[in-house]
């Protein structure tokens, strides 16, 4: 009986993860297309080792002095008892083990993108929206069975339900088993003899859906919503895969979203900001009035705390900041003109008027009325 630890070269207490990973250096070495023909009888021993050693039942047996492998010992060669095309598939390029049993009809459907449109106001607050989404749903006439009413799949005559077929091949290591799927059924195991005529034996349909999705506070151009099992329905009735939701928020008229704060900008006259008023300005959240103080100037910004957009995920909002754009009158009358030149002397800008009095007090009035259009 040939010592088969010898073989691969490893000790009589290897582990079986000792003895692949020999029985792997050894293949390769071994193996025609590198060690030439001459290497196939060494080859074999290789292989007939590897195949008692790794079988913990025959590697008890041959322990006890009983050769499995050997003629009437139960394993018939090098490539029987289960070893076949598939390990040596597994040695060179690292393969998982082969399928079992047919391939189930029913699959999981795609998942699916569909984008939605939504304003400043939704994305700062958040709501719901109803969508028509145009995708794949289970058959009404046939369930998902793929067969017409009154009848089901039939096992495959073919493979006999195992989804595959088995061919034997010679080669110089000896008869090599190898499987692959049945081409009568497709590797189902059963065939459809009277398809659904609704969805021709797919067991799905397209169909225009009603679907609700909840958009929430903080969302921006990008984010993506996911619904769970929302997506198309899968092969033979199977689970749907997933809808997401793309949002992509539309530019707004008057304010700028950067992150989750807004910005706009408000004009007010010079005298305005020179003496101070009180402005209204329509936000998200209704009318809201700005202050401003007297000596405003032009590129001041004048921040409302938690008007801005909601924090995805987190509670609390962005600011709203109001940026102040002081206009400066142009074409002015003999009377503007005069009232703004008594303004400056009385500031010191240039030299005043010998007939204004720098005590004039209604000067300001004046100005701020005739400016007004009073």
């Amino acid at each position: 009986m040939s010592d088969y630890y010898e073989t691969l070269g490893v000790s009589r207490d290897a582990t079986q993860d000792q003895i692949k990973k020999a029985y792997r250096k050894l293949a390769r070495e071994l193996h025609p297309d590198v060690a030439g023909e001459t290497a196939g009888d060494r080859f074999k021993d290789v292989s007939r080792a590897y195949e008692v050693l790794s079988n913990p039942e025959k590697r008890q047996q041959y322990d006890l002095g009983v050769d499995p492998s050997a003629p009437g010992g139960g394993a018939g060669g090098p490539m029987g008892g289960g070893f076949g095309f598939q390990d040596i598939f597994e040695t060179f390029f690292g393969g998982g083990q082969a399928q079992s049993g047919p391939v189930p009809r029913a699959r999981r459907g795609q998942d699916a993108l569909i984008r939605l449109d939504i304003e400043l106001a939704e994305a700062t607050f958040g709501g719901s929206r109803e969508l028509q989404v145009d995708t794949a749903v289970v058959c009404g006439t046939c369930g998902g069975s793929c067969c017409r009413p009154g009848t089901t799949p039939r096992t495959c005559e073919v493979c006999h339900g195992r989804g595959t077929v088995q061919r034997v091949a010679r080669s110089f290591l000896g008869q090599v088993m190898t499987s692959s799927p049945c081409a009568a059924c497709q590797g189902f195991g059963t065939v459809i003899p009277e398809p659904c005529a609704e969805c021709s034996g797919e067991g799905r349909v397209r169909s225009r859906r009603s679907v609700t999705v909840t958009v929430p506070a903080g969302v921006d151009t990008g984010t993506r919503i996911k619904l769970t099992s929302q997506g198309e329905v899968g092969p033979g009735g199977g689970p749907a895969g997933d809808l997401y939701v793309e949002i992509r928020e539309r530019n707004h008229d008057t304010f700028v979203r950067r992150g989750d704060d807004l910005h706009c900008t408000l004009e007010v006259p010079m005298t305005a900001a020179a003496l101070g008023t009180v402005l209204e300005l329509d936000t998200l959240d209704g009318a809201q009035e700005i202050d401003l103080r007297p000596g405003t100037q032009p590129g001041q910004i004048v921040t409302l705390k938690n008007l801005g957009v909601g924090h995805l995920h987190a509670g609390g909002r962005g600011d709203l900041n109001v940026h102040i754009d002081v206009q400066v009158p142009t074409g002015l009358d003999e009377a503007q003109e005069e009232l703004l030149r008594s303004l400056a002397g009385l500031r010191g800008e240039e030299r005043p008027d010998p007939r204004l009095s720098a005590a004039h007090p209604g000067v300001f009035s004046r100005l701020r009325d005739k400016f007004a259009g009073r």
